[in-house]
């Protein structure tokens, strides 16, 4: 048999040395940009609870008023206490997700219903906080879709080989999506009816 010498061995290991670097970059760079994308993510999501607890907090505000105008359904006014209190005690994203598809569910019917008070629509204060819900109601669907879009990136990133090879135990991130029965109007009480 025949020996190898030093000369030759030094190439070869050479070339072993370079391949395991280069592998080592590769998994640092697919490493590196799951952290990056997980941070976009948490980042993401920390605009829609800002968003949120701008809408909690003005629910308190919106159900003084109501309870003030009219001698309105008081388990409509309960729940959403309920739920704005369920929302703050939360910290998995998924249960904060379902508290505010609830919240926004009981929301749209204390609305609804409002709209058959007039003295109630022509409250100031109340015409003023509808504004303003409004406006917090647009900024939270805008920042819901760009934790999608980050969600979504994600997601995309830790499925796609060979990332799924180095990243297989990294969980998916839950997406924001409409509440079942979303799609149906909140059905009025008769006795608040016209």
């Amino acid at each position: 048999m025949e020996r190898m010498d030093g000369n030759r061995i030094l190439p070869v290991v050479g070339i072993i040395v370079v391949v395991l670097l280069l592998m080592g970059v590769f998994v640092m760079g697919i490493y590196n940009g799951e952290v990056s994308r997980n941070q976009n993510v948490d980042a993401q999501w920390s605009n829609v609870e800002t968003e949120y607890q701008k809408r909690f907090d003005l629910v308190p505000q919106l159900v003084n008023v109501v309870k003030g105008a009219a001698n309105f359904e008081q388990e409509t006014l309960t729940q959403l206490s309920e739920l704005r209190t369920q929302w703050q005690t939360q910290t998995n994203v998924n249960d904060k997700i379902e508290t505010a598809n609830q919240f926004e569910s009981t929301l749209s019917k204390l609305l609804l219903v409002a709209e058959n008070y007039p003295t109630l629509q022509s409250n100031e204060q109340f015409q003023t906080l509808q504004i303003q819900l409004e406006g917090i109601e647009n900024r939270i669907s805008v920042e819901r879709k760009k934790y999608n879009d980050t969600a979504r990136e994600y997601n995309t990133y830790i499925q796609v080989f060979p990332n799924t090879f180095f990243l297989g135990g990294k969980k998916a991130k839950e997406y924001f999506e409409s509440a079942p029965g979303s799609e149906n109007a909140p059905e009025v009480p008769s006795d608040f009816t016209n």
